[in-house]
């Protein structure tokens, strides 16, 4: 059967958010409108960033280097179906979002493969890792930095944090808006992360944005950790301790008074306990009725099937209440979440500006539609 699906755009519209009412998708153009952009900048923004194959192309717990990561990263957006006992590919192109009904990615089906498109089932998407692989390379002319570059299995050196992720802080600050980055990642990488992006935003190391130390933005190194049971999710931090016991505003108002960047390890056994669904997924406290702070989390593993996605949103059910509804991912999809397209963040410096740019429109939409 030949690949006759066509590729859907990711940007999806119709979203509903706790009976606030609709919007549609935005361009992926970061430009606004005056009135709405100044009303936007008065809204402080609260970025949830996982780390693997979202700011970094390895994993320290699977032992990915880059060549892997990026491997397995193209079976997930890769798609097709079994037909007569044997797997058809209904896709050309690597998409987030299915071409067609029916089609499944890869790993969904067989899980994860070792050399991909190397050896494996996926030598038509060899092209595609190879340019990808291109860009990720560590400028030749620029001395080797053990910190902000990694050698990949090929020997060749890569950056280990995207350029796109140091691009956006620029642009954030540089549009005069208010942000925090909270790193949200069930690995052990956070710790290495926050040391190395500290000593970035401090101290200018970075010879592809030696002007981050202008930013002024403050890091804290302690990582903290996230801990999820039936009886609700427990926040620490070195001595900081917030429990969803004490109601789960709290835990809103304590990651919306966030400063800077810091992190969380979340609970993956959890996550694992409960399936890989929506319910064991990182928690995302969202008040849709608060004008003043916008929650975002940006993960590649956020998908359109509660059943298989890494994030559990909780969206308050009153302005000031502490009950909260779990809240489907295509709800929230370009307002809340972005599931991290890892090909355009590394091809595109201004991936995630543009992407946040979409969900900040579409929050201040749906914000008035709702007062309307």
């Amino acid at each position: 059967m030949s690949d006759s699906c066509e590729t859907p755009e990711t940007s999806h519209d119709d979203h509903r958010l706790n009976g606030c009412g609709t919007h549609s998708a935005v361009a992926r153009s970061p430009a606004a409108s005056v009135p709405r952009l100044l009303s936007v900048k008065k809204r402080k923004i609260v970025l949830h960033f996982d780390l693997n194959n979202t700011v970094l192309v390895s994993d320290a717990v699977t032992k990915q280097g880059t060549v892997a990561a990026l491997e397995y990263f193209l079976s997930t957006v890769t798609w097709g179906r079994m037909a007569k006992g044997k797997w058809e590919w209904r896709c050309e192109t690597p998409s987030l979002l299915p071409p067609c009904e029916g089609a499944t990615t890869y790993y969904s089906h067989f899980g994860r493969v070792a050399s991909f498109t190397t050896v494996g089932p996926g030598k038509r998407f060899r092209k595609v890792l190879e340019e990808h692989l291109e860009l990720l390379q560590w400028p030749s002319h620029l001395e080797p930095d053990k910190e902000l570059c990694v050698r990949g299995e090929d020997g060749k050196l890569y950056h280990w944090i995207l350029p796109s992720f140091f691009q956006l802080l620029q642009d954030l600050a540089s549009q005069g808006l208010e942000f925090s980055i909270v790193f949200r990642t069930f690995g052990t990488d956070l710790p290495r992360v926050l040391m190395v992006v500290k000593r970035a935003l401090e101290q200018g190391t970075h010879p592809l944005f030696p002007d981050l130390p202008a930013l002024k933005l403050s890091v804290n190194a302690t990582a903290g950790r996230i801990r999820c049971s039936t009886k609700g999710a427990v926040l620490t931090r070195g001595e900081e301790r917030v429990s969803s016991r004490e109601g789960e505003r709290s835990l809103y108002q304590y990651m919306s008074s966030s400063q800077g960047l810091g992190g969380f390890q979340d609970h993956f056994d959890w996550w694992a306990r409960n399936t890989y669904s929506i319910l064991g997924g990182k928690p995302l406290w969202i008040d849709p009725f608060d004008s003043t702070v916008q929650h975002i989390f940006i993960d590649d593993n956020i998908r359109q099937n509660d059943e298989d996605t890494i994030v559990h949103p909780k969206v308050f059910l009153d302005p000031e209440g502490s009950q909260t509804r779990t809240a489907s991912t295509s709800e929230l999809y370009d307002l809340c979440l972005i599931q991290n397209d890892l090909l355009r963040a590394i091809s595109d410096p201004t991936y995630f500006t543009q992407r946040i740019h979409i969900c900040m429109e579409n929050y201040e939409r749906n914000l008035q539609q709702g007062l309307s």
